[in-house]
């Protein structure tokens, strides 16, 4: 039956390419920003927050002008709040308070709240073994979204619309997100390749980051610097504004009425996609291609040369991309790859992964000269947070099928402020309007 119904579909997909492609100049004609964008790029204003901003211009004397791109947390800048936690501090958690309560907690609060995430790192009685490990699959986002989803059975207050259930809810979510990703993983690992399957149970008094990797690894060990540095990309990734595909449809969901569960599995189905927290992933299948065509990584001339094959479609997959370079909002940088950079070369000298820390740092130095060389863009061009996450991931013994689960682990922040924000503010359901080009037919019997 199945075959029959996928061969009919594929019969099937032409006549939906005839009727459902609509041509750009239709959208020229009547003003759409496609993507809820302007030419420029820049998105079409939709709401208001006072959660994060994001700047990459700045107006003097009324002319605007791209500048070094900057990301702020509830009015605070985001390389001071990873500053504040000095050398070998986490982070995370006291980061997650300020987004969630729009204040930053004093100690005592700090400490409070990191307990409290601490007691929220369990799963319901058997959870794991009924929900976890049943159908285990290697996309660990869709695992992470069924076990969400789920979650709502086990909680009597799963459908009301109130905010202080909602926050409950949205701080046992992130507590249990990175069980949800680390037990989902060796469930597909033991199931489907045939590994050992180990589960560690999170301990209390370690920090979010210091969890995950202690659930990862089968020794349970990990350094101060590996959990350092895992600290300061979910920091870096916790929040990125309203706009960002996966928040707006938080909020979007929000609106509508529907639960925190459900709320958040859609934000999981936004962020899985290669557009938005796959990207890291091709970043790296874009480096093993680079490795395998290029005899020497470290030199700069082989490496650009490389890169010019890439952008004229004659290499890797052929779509005339450099991936990890470029934002949909950022121009002269992004301020989360400037203050991570410095955190990807200490592991990457702990690591002795020297040779693969010249090869990024010469694809970010040539890439932005060959893209204004041979593209038409009318913003600079820079590396965005994803071109070193997934070298850092990798560098920390994570598979490549956690990934975008580790953005989500660190999302999740963000995605629950703004729902907080959406509950709290918001009285209308977000609907946008879109423009009907169809033609009308006359109907007639004999069709």
């Amino acid at each position: 039956m199945t075959n029959i119904i996928r061969d009919y579909a594929e019969k099937k997909q032409d006549l939906c390419r005839k009727n459902d492609t609509i041509s750009d100049e239709l959208y020229s004609l009547y003003g759409v920003n496609r993507g809820l964008r302007d030419i420029n790029g820049k998105g079409v204003l939709t709401g208001l927050t006072t959660i994060s901003q994001m700047v990459s211009f700045k107006t003097v004397d009324g002319v605007e002008s791209p500048c070094e791109g900057e990301l702020w947390y509830r009015g605070y800048n985001v390389k001071d709040l990873v500053a504040m936690c000095g050398d070998y501090g986490f982070g995370f958690e006291r980061t997650a308070y300020l987004l969630l309560f729009g204040e930053m907690p004093t100690e005592e609060e700090s400490a409070e709240f990191s307990g409290i995430l601490g007691e929220c790192r369990c799963l319901p009685t058997n959870f794991t073994r009924d929900v976890i490990m049943k159908a285990p699959s290697k996309d660990i986002m869709n695992s992470m979204t069924r076990s969400i989803l789920t979650l709502a059975s086990y909680d009597s207050t799963a459908l009301s619309g109130d905010l202080a259930d909602s926050l409950y809810q949205c701080i046992m979510l992130i507590a249990r997100f990175p069980m949800l990703a680390a037990y989902a993983y060796h469930a597909y690992n033991h199931y489907e390749n045939d590994e050992s399957m180990y589960i560690h149970r999170p301990d209390p008094a370690l920090s979010t980051a210091e969890n995950l990797l202690m659930m990862l690894r089968p020794d349970k060990s990990y350094t101060a610097l590996e959990a350092k540095v895992l600290d300061v990309a979910l920091l870096l990734h916790m929040e990125h504004g309203g706009g960002n595909n996966s928040t707006f449809t938080t909020r979007v969901v929000t609106s509508s009425g529907s639960d925190t569960y459900s709320t958040i599995a859609a934000a999981m189905s936004s962020l899985k996609g290669p557009k938005h927290g796959g990207a890291n992933i091709k970043v790296m299948e874009m480096m093993q291609d680079i490795r395998e065509h290029v005899s020497d990584i470290t030199d700069y001339d082989a490496v650009s040369d490389y890169l010019a094959k890439l952008l004229d479609g004659e290499a890797f997959d052929r779509k005339g991309l450099i991936y990890g370079m470029g934002h949909a909002v950022y121009s002269l940088s992004d301020p989360r790859e400037r203050i991570f950079r410095s955190y990807v070369e200490k592991l990457a000298v702990a690591k002795h992964r020297d040779n693969d820390l010249q090869l990024y740092k010469n694809i970010e130095d040539a890439a932005p000269k060959l893209i204004a060389k041979k593209r038409k863009i009318m913003k600079g061009v820079s590396p965005n947070v994803d071109f070193y996450s997934g070298f850092v991931y990798d560098m920390l013994g994570i598979p490549i099928e956690l990934f975008t689960a580790i953005f989500a682990i660190a999302r999740i922040v963000g995605w629950s402020a703004h729902r907080i924000e959406e509950l709290t503010t918001a009285s209308k359901i977000i609907r946008p309007a879109y423009k009907s080009v169809m033609k009308k037919r006359e109907f007639s019997e004999n069709v």
